[in-house]
């Protein structure tokens, strides 16, 4: 299995969201992304981390290295300091990249008891133009105070990596299995 992480934004160049002490969105999505990646070499997968400024260098990337799998993690911010939690995206519903996003929003919110803000559409760059099941992470508000601790917490760092990859793993999981009922179903 090849699978495509994109940490969000670029360090020096593109902060993405600022956090209310300072914490930069584009340091915690290359954390997470180091993170993510190394638990699924741990389990055999090949991966690809990619975080660029130039959103074509990342989709590029992907495509060139054959992905699978293509998931973008990022966190989200918001004017309202109140808005927390997690949630997913998709270009469209009914299809695999819906069914991956299904998978990691129900990791991460069992994992680490945020808000489930659910599995949404969006017509992100990154999204379109990848060539396989594509997912973007929103993994929690670095506006908000409590889940900027969150993403600012080095054990809740890997528990969100940790979750990611068990998102990943859920839905290859759930593919293989489908796909092993269709041959029986076939042969007999």
């Amino acid at each position: 299995m090849k699978v495509t992480i994109n940490g969000g934004h670029y360090p020096g160049r593109d902060s993405g969201a600022v956090g209310h002490t300072g914490l930069q969105e584009a340091s915690v999505t290359r954390d997470m992304m180091a993170r993510v990646a190394c638990y699924l070499r741990a389990i055999s997968y090949e991966v690809l981390e990619v975080q660029e400024n130039v959103l074509s260098h990342i989709t590029d990337a992907s495509n060139e290295f054959g992905a699978d799998l293509f998931v973008s993690i990022h966190c989200n911010a918001a004017n309202n300091a109140d808005a927390k939690g997690t949630e997913a995206f998709c270009v469209q519903t009914g299809g695999d990249s819906e069914k991956l996003a299904i998978c990691i929003q129900k990791q991460i919110v069992s994992s680490l008891g945020t808000v489930d803000r659910g599995v949404k559409t969006g017509n992100f760059y990154v999204l379109r133009l990848t060539d396989c099941p594509a997912v973007l992470v929103e993994t929690a508000f670095i506006s908000n105070k409590d889940d900027e601790k969150l993403l600012a917490d080095e054990n809740s760092l890997d528990q969100f990596a940790a979750a990611i990859a068990r998102g990943i793993t859920d839905y290859v999981n759930e593919l293989s299995t489908f796909f092993m009922e269709s041959e029986s179903i076939t042969l007999s």
